[in-house]
């Protein structure tokens, strides 16, 4: 029997889910590296997801507090739109994907996991990256630590 090990998962799935919004703290902390923000634009950031599902996994969000697209300003939307490319770029020059998923999961039901802050998922695909593995439950194995893949794009920047 092979045993695929995906240890960093528990910590998500046993924590206890804290209060606020993590979209809001964690620009406010005088911690970019160990919160994993990557870049601090006028209107939005980047951050790594912590838990993701391929290496690279980034979130662009908003500074400011709001659930949905419709209700950012012009130049939040814009700018926001603009990191998203810049992002994709970034993504392409150091880890070469052969395709991404780009998405926002607006509302509860459509799979936001933070609902009351809307931000954009961006997700470096591979040909093969999708296998057995996405029929198990609260299993993904990513094969690259956060602390490197941080280290990798940020240099970058």
């Amino acid at each position: 029997m092979k045993h695929m090990w995906a240890p960093w998962r528990i910590e998500y799935i046993q924590m206890e889910k804290p209060a606020g919004c993590i979209l809001c703290e964690k620009p406010g902390q005088d911690d970019d590296a160990g919160n994993y923000i990557l870049y601090r634009g006028e209107k939005n950031f980047v951050i790594m997801n912590r838990y993701p599902y391929n290496p690279g996994h980034l979130l662009v969000a908003s500074y400011r507090h709001v659930a949905n697209m419709e209700e950012l300003t012009d130049e939040e939307r814009n700018e926001h739109f603009q990191i998203v490319s810049r992002s994709v770029r970034l993504l392409r020059e150091v880890f070469n994907p052969d395709g991404f998923n780009i998405g926002i999961n607006s509302g509860r039901v459509a799979g936001a996991g933070i609902d009351e802050h809307v931000h954009t998922h961006i997700v470096p695909r591979w040909q093969g990256d999708m296998n057995f593995m996405t029929v198990i439950p609260d299993v993904r194995v990513v094969p690259e630590a956060l602390t490197e893949t941080y280290n990798k794009l940020k240099d970058k920047l």
